[in-house]
């Protein structure tokens, strides 16, 4: 069978962690150390965020690009609550089997509960490991997907070096994430509020501008690149999917040593009341990096 399954992060980040505060810590990286409120915080906000439009526009447009007949495997690293690896379970195009593995045990208990209720249990699993040192064997899945985990992991180099060793020879990986760079909300005071953006990618993102790196790091790692979808993302008047995201993770900012408590708190009720009155924007950068493993 495959390796024995490790929880915990603990190896160095290597080139792709762009860290200028000590005391930021990405929430997604360090789940394992997290309190119950904020693990709770973190699920409603993968929850909601799959409902979303965005989310699920973003999902269907690299998803119609894969091919996943009957007897096909394919596997979600870092599938945290399910949503995405659910997701495909429900298209009638994608007939092959699903493995999610994450390395929090209370999001793959979480997975587990949701898959049961939409009854898709019979076609996935979920599991708990390390994405730099997958619980699976060599060569093993068809498919392998990264859908906003690169941005979030302590080495993109080994987590992309472990979707090459268990890819089949000519099967196919997506990475899925934001150039956080480019993340932007409105603010009256746009130096401030450029730096309130940037303050939030970096107490959300270990990696934020990974994406940036992620051809030299597929071609290190022996994948080749095969198409980009590239999406601007934006919510102007209204906002959901940033709304989501500022309530979910500007808190972290201060606690980061990022930016100042009532800088933060002001940033916020600024964009809660931008987005009750209409008047919000948010917008960010997303791609769809798709590769294989050559046959």
């Amino acid at each position: 069978m495959g390796r024995p399954m490790t929880v915990s992060i603990a190896t160095e980040p290597k080139k792709a962690e762009q860290r200028t505060s000590p005391a930021a810590r990405d929430p997604h990286r360090f789940v394992n150390e997290l309190d119950d409120a904020m693990i709770e915080r973190l699920i409603a906000r993968l929850e909601s965020r799959g409902k979303d439009e965005v989310f699920t526009r973003l999902f269907a447009r690299y998803a119609d690009k894969l091919s996943l007949p009957k007897g096909s495997e394919a596997l979600e690293i870092g599938s945290g609550t399910g949503v995405v690896t659910r997701g495909l379970a429900q298209r009638a195009d994608v007939r092959g089997r699903l493995t999610g593995v994450d390395q929090s045990p209370i999001f793959v208990e979480k997975a587990r509960g949701f898959a049961a209720a939409e009854g898709v249990t019979d076609q996935v699993a979920f599991e708990v490991g390390d994405a730099h040192a997958l619980p699976f064997d060599d060569r093993q899945f068809d498919v392998v997907i990264a859908h906003t985990l690169i941005s979030h992991v302590t080495d993109p180099a080994a987590v992309l070096a472990e979707a090459y060793r268990v890819l089949k020879p000519g099967g196919t990986l997506v990475v899925f994430d934001g150039d956080y760079a480019s993340l932007t909300y409105g603010y009256t005071d746009s130096e401030s509020g450029r730096a309130m953006d940037w303050a939030l990618a970096r107490a959300t993102f270990n990696n934020p501008v990974v994406m940036r790196q992620l051809p030299d790091l597929l071609a290190d790692a022996g994948l080749t690149l095969s198409e980009t979808l590239a999406d601007a993302v934006s919510e102007i008047g209204q906002g959901s999917f940033f709304r989501s995201m500022a309530e979910t993770y500007a808190p972290l900012i201060a606690k980061g040593g990022l930016s100042r408590q009532e800088d933060v708190d002001a940033w916020l009720s600024y964009q809660r009341e931008a987005m009750d009155s209409g008047r919000f924007f948010g917008a960010c950068t997303y791609y769809s990096i798709i590769a294989r493993r050559p046959g």
